[in-house]
């Protein structure tokens, strides 16, 4: 038997050589009991090992979730806890853009709730109830939609976290509705087949609120919410704040095991540029150990920040104009000035959104199309009427969607569109002129944006060449006459429409 003095010394012992280890060591053991990881927390070695999942590439469409305590006052947008506290300039990213002047939110928190002092961000957490949620209906609305992932926001900028966190007192299940959110969507999407994903925007949260004496903000008793960050715009990320948010994603990986994680922008930083290797390669050595393909999304707006070819990129209310090899997503809202419930919400057309994601698809991109629900948990009429039009859509036409694969070229025709981040305001309607391209075997689909005036459409980037068998337009019974030569193909539109929105051309070759 060992004395008293013996035991301890022995302790000593073994906790000094815990703490000796190297970091390469200590970042080889991170959150992995696994002892040959596949994926290394560096870059070379992600990737070496890392494959973009194909079934990601055939999903297409999937449904992004914007719902928190913001939706509480439900004005101007998400990002309502930071703008309530900007009394003199708008920031962006951390940053002074010196224009003068108190927000519209500043003055509406003011007038309608009171100093920012006495009645801050954090007072909306009790009012924030959920008391109508339904993750069932929910998912049953999106799956009618055709969706075939959803990837809820675990935690916004704004601190609070939307699941069962072992890492924050500010979390859904402790405080507001007091539920698991997001473990139960998993759940219930889990239960209908569909591919659950996590979005984490709390790297953010760093440079989110604006510190001043007359502000909540600097009260250290909510520093837990309102981030240590000091009163300096430019002070730069802290080791603690790194090392919390790590192991704020960590516990959401581990305890949710999502099938994407996807990430917000600020990740992307200089100050996070040695985490992001760490979290890359434990959530991949994690769908390992679960035995399934995971995949991270990201914004990467430094376009350095995860390297190519380690994640799937990812475009903010923005596309590509033309074919990129590699996967991509287009994030965007069906709401056109905000991504969360606000009073004078201004949805997109269900036109607009269906033709954004015939041409993301033909440009072998994803379309994460969200929603915005009410603070009592309910999905405003007007966002469920646009889903289950998408979703009518696709019954019809879905074949030339889902599991498909780019063509040859995407489309053709008169009109461009705008490239990069916060780029769709910028783009026009599309045409009867404008067509695009899928394709699946021996399957070609030639997809009109718009009804042809003429009542004829000429395809000019079909030749002799593609050896058209059999030509028909799905969801309508019409005989269609067609006809090839040296121009193309010349198609007669049917007398009636079959739908609303973009016109499906199955062509056998």
């Amino acid at each position: 038997m060992f004395s008293k003095t013996q035991v301890l010394l022995l302790t000593l012992t073994l906790l000094l050589i815990i703490s000796c280890k190297s970091k390469d060591e200590q970042d080889q053991d991170l959150g992995s009991k696994n002892k040959e990881l596949v994926f290394k927390p560096n870059w070379e070695s992600i990737k070496k090992h890392y494959k973009d999942p194909e079934w990601f590439n055939n999903q297409k469409f999937g449904i992004f979730i914007h719902w928190g305590a913001y939706s509480v006052p439900a004005y101007g947008s998400e990002w309502y806890p930071r703008q309530m506290y900007m009394d003199t300039a708008t920031f962006s990213a951390g940053l002074d853009l010196k224009k003068k002047g108190p927000n519209g939110a500043y003055i509406h928190h003011k007038n309608t709730w009171g100093d920012q002092k006495e009645f801050g961000y954090k007072d909306f957490i009790p009012m924030f109830k959920g008391e109508k949620f339904n993750a069932e209906a929910w998912i049953d609305l999106f799956k009618k939609s055709g969706a075939k992932y959803v990837v809820p926001v675990a935690d916004h900028h704004d601190g609070f976290a939307m699941y069962k966190s072992n890492t924050t007192r500010w979390n859904a299940f402790d405080m507001g509705p007091k539920r698991d959110v997001l473990g139960e969507l998993f759940k219930a999407g889990r239960a209908q087949g569909l591919i659950m994903g996590a979005s984490s925007h709390f790297a953010f949260n760093w440079s989110f609120y604006n510190k001043k004496d007359h502000f909540d903000t600097t009260n250290p008793e909510y520093s837990d919410l309102y981030s240590s960050k000091g009163k300096d715009l430019r002070e730069p990320v802290s080791e603690k704040f790194k090392k919390r948010w790590l192991e704020r994603t960590i516990d959401l990986i581990d305890n949710y095991q999502p099938d994407i994680l996807w990430f917000d922008f600020y990740v992307d930083t200089p100050d996070f540029a040695d985490v992001r290797p760490k979290i890359a390669s434990y959530y991949y050595n994690k769908g390992i150990e679960w035995n399934k393909e995971v995949v991270i999304n990201d914004k990467n707006f430094s376009h350095e920040a995860f390297p190519e070819g380690t994640v799937i990129y990812d475009l903010e209310r923005g596309k590509l104009p033309g074919i990129r090899k590699l996967p991509w997503q287009t994030d965007t809202s069906i709401g056109k000035n905000s991504w969360s419930h606000v009073t004078n919400w201004k949805s997109k057309t269900t036109n607009q959104i269906i033709d954004n994601l015939v041409d993301i698809v033909s440009k072998n991109g994803n379309l994460l199309l969200n929603v915005g629900p009410k603070s009592d948990g309910t999905i405003p009429d007007e966002q469920q009427k646009i889903l289950l039009q998408i979703g009518d859509w696709l019954t019809v036409n879905g074949d030339a969607i889902y599991n498909t694969k780019y063509w040859r070229v995407f489309g053709e025709g008169p009109t461009k569109v705008k490239k990069g981040h916060h780029s769709e305001r910028k783009n026009k309607p599309f045409t009867g002129q404008d067509i695009r391209f899928t394709q699946n075997g021996n399957k070609l689909y030639a997809i009109l944006m718009a009804w042809p005036e003429s009542g004829s459409v000429l395809i000019k980037s079909i030749t002799h060449d593609d050896n058209v068998s059999h030509l028909k337009m799905l969801g309508s019974d019409a005989d269609i006459k067609w006809s090839q030569n040296d121009v193309g193909l010349l198609v007669e539109m049917p007398k009636n429409k079959p739908g609303e929105y973009a016109y499906v051309l199955e062509l056998t070759l």
